[in-house]
């Protein structure tokens, strides 16, 4: 097999076809030296507005910008060969009209040479949806709880909990498949519900606080290895690096304070005793 081949990216329809098959595997990714780390085992590197929070200590997702996008997508691109890289619309990107959120994701898989864009919304956003797919702009969609409607929704609540709520939210996962959206996020979404959305539509549903009956499931980097200090209660910590990188520098600063460093011999003499 040829290097060319080995290095691959996975394609928009290779993702359609895991709908019911093979799970999908999804974490969210800023920079190039973690989509080294993340490339050979994921399916899907998602450069998320949560890099407002994560990356720059934003409150929230509302104050992400296209150029920070774009800077972080272009980092995930350098250092990934393999998964299909999918980079968020950020707010007041794509909202005004469909002919300004294809020159915004236009300008993103440009500038980036990632593969795809997500964006949030439901009915509202089909039309926006079929313009971008329609003109060769692949389209992952994202219903239930959508951060960047924080103000509307008065906060991060979980959708669904009762049914009268159901009937509305199925509608928008069926408007964002049907409008060609190759797969959709279900994110704060009770189980039930999450799993009727999961059996009603025809493309992967991407579970974050969701349900184990979606189609593959995705969590923000951080929140996983242990370094966010408050994840969200659904989160499973793999790891525990945050205390791990608090103690390194501890015992960095110790050892500078005590001049025992082991990187600080003086060049000169290196080279003197050589």
């Amino acid at each position: 097999m040829s290097a060319h081949a080995q290095n691959r990216r996975i394609t928009v329809p290779e993702i359609k076809a895991h709908k019911g098959e093979k799970p999908v595997v999804v974490l969210t990714c800023y920079h190039a030296h973690t989509a080294r780390l993340l490339d050979p085992h994921v399916d899907i590197l998602l450069v998320g507005d949560s890099l407002g929070m994560v990356m720059h200590g934003l409150e929230t997702t509302l104050g992400v910008t296209l150029e920070m996008m774009i800077t972080h997508a272009q980092a995930v691109m350098r250092g990934s060969s393999h998964a299909l890289v999918t980079v968020d619309m950020p707010f007041g990107s794509y909202e005004e009209s469909p002919s300004v959120a294809f020159r915004n994701a236009a300008r993103v898989l440009k500038e980036t040479g990632a593969t795809a864009v997500k964006l949030e919304g439901g009915v509202a956003m089909a039309e926006t949806i079929r313009y971008l797919s329609q003109r060769g702009v692949p389209v992952m969609g994202h219903v239930g709880l959508t951060p960047q409607a924080i103000h509307v929704k008065g906060g991060f609540r979980t959708t669904g909990r009762t049914e009268a709520e159901w009937p509305a939210i199925i509608a928008d996962a069926k408007a964002v498949a049907e409008a060609g959206a190759f797969a959709m996020v279900l994110e704060g979404m009770v189980e039930p519900l999450a799993a009727r959305v999961t059996q009603e539509v025809s493309v992967p549903t991407i579970g974050i606080g969701a349900s184990p009956a979606c189609d593959g499931q995705v969590l923000v980097l951080e929140d996983m290895l242990g370094l966010n200090p408050n994840p969200p209660r659904f989160v499973r910590e793999y790891a525990k690096l945050g205390p791990a990188i608090e103690q390194a520098v501890k015992d960095y600063a110790a050892d500078v304070r005590a001049r025992a460093f082991p990187g600080a011999e003086n060049v000169y003499q290196m080279k003197k005793a050589q």
